[in-house]
């Protein structure tokens, strides 16, 4: 397992991230054992969030560490702030709120990582970055980010706090995978474009890319004919996208790997820091990240492989 740092983390993090979207208390023991093979190939880093599972991901994610007593062994990126039926809520009181629910369900006094799931670009970032450094300040957060941002208010947070001589945001986790979005998968999403990823080649910082295997895109079960999968024809049914699978087929018979390996690799091999957050439920497909994550890409590959070229690279 590779690792990148994060300025605040205080740890180095695993560059596959462990996704808790479906802890549930009734499926504890899946859970419980889906963290311990996690572990066993070197992972550190868990994603969660307030909402995920009506809060039972961090409270299934916060029993797991106490009965093991690994808490020092787990990273925790927990999210908040995210919307509700009456709309935005990125203030201090939500994210003072949800901050503190998560850290009672999680049964810890702080997280490595703790990112705003969601913007509201009618809030100044000022007011986002004060109320984010009370936290960090009070060792309730190590590192913030922010999901679901574009790069432009990314870029104006960091430099009101540089201005001000807060804290930043130290990472970001919009989508990005090699297929693309045709559409956000939900209402205030955000993935990666081509002018989100020169900005973070050129500023350099992380990008923990939820959804980053496109959601068994690349697994080989959908072709055009196959529309079983409402929010994935939605999303990523096109043309360029039928096409990337085929390159990501083609690269893969010759670096004798699987598409889905392929495109896990694309994230992880870009020119910036990079992690992929996975929905690995299994061990069979946690060791599949795991033989991903240690594929290297060219430049030309990549290009290749997202249709900037037409010339197949060789291997």
């Amino acid at each position: 397992m590779e690792y990148i740092e994060i300025a605040g983390a205080g740890k180095p993090i695993s560059r596959l991230i462990k996704g808790t979207d479906y802890f549930y208390h009734d499926s504890y023991e899946k859970a419980a054992t889906n963290m311990d093979a996690f572990l066993a190939i070197g992972g550190n880093t868990v994603d969660s969030a307030h909402i995920y599972c009506g809060g039972q991901s961090e409270e299934v994610l916060g029993r797991y560490m106490q009965e093991r007593g690994n808490r020092n062994e787990i990273i925790i990126l927990t999210k908040g702030a995210h919307h509700d039926q009456n709309g935005p809520r990125v203030n201090a009181d939500a994210i003072r709120s949800d901050l503190l629910t998560s850290l009672e369900r999680l049964q810890t006094e702080h997280v490595e990582l703790y990112a705003l799931h969601r913007d509201d670009p009618n809030i100044p970032v000022g007011v986002i970055l004060e109320a984010l450094n009370e936290h960090i300040e009070s060792g309730k957060i190590g590192a913030i980010g922010a999901s679901n941002w574009t790069w432009q208010r990314l870029e104006e947070a960091n430099a009101y706090a540089a201005t001000n001589g807060l804290k930043g945001f130290t990472f970001s986790s919009p989508n990005l995978s090699l297929a693309k979005a045709n559409e956000p998968f939900w209402a205030g999403c955000v993935s990666a474009d081509e002018e989100t990823l020169a900005w973070h080649e050129r500023t350099k910082l992380p990008l923990l890319s939820w959804s980053s295997q496109a959601r068994g895109f690349f697994t080989g079960r959908f072709t055009p004919e196959v529309r079983d999968n409402e929010d994935l024809v939605r999303v990523f049914y096109s043309d360029g996208n039928w096409e990337r699978l085929h390159r990501a087929e083609q690269l893969a018979a010759s670096k004798k790997t699987t598409p889905i390996q392929i495109a896990l690799a694309y994230v992880l091999n870009q020119p910036f820091p990079t992690c992929a957050l996975i929905g690995a439920q299994n061990r069979e497909e946690l060791l599949s990240c795991d033989e991903g994550s240690r594929i290297t890409l060219t430049r030309e590959e990549l290009d290749w492989l997202d249709l900037g070229s037409n010339v197949k690279p060789s291997v």
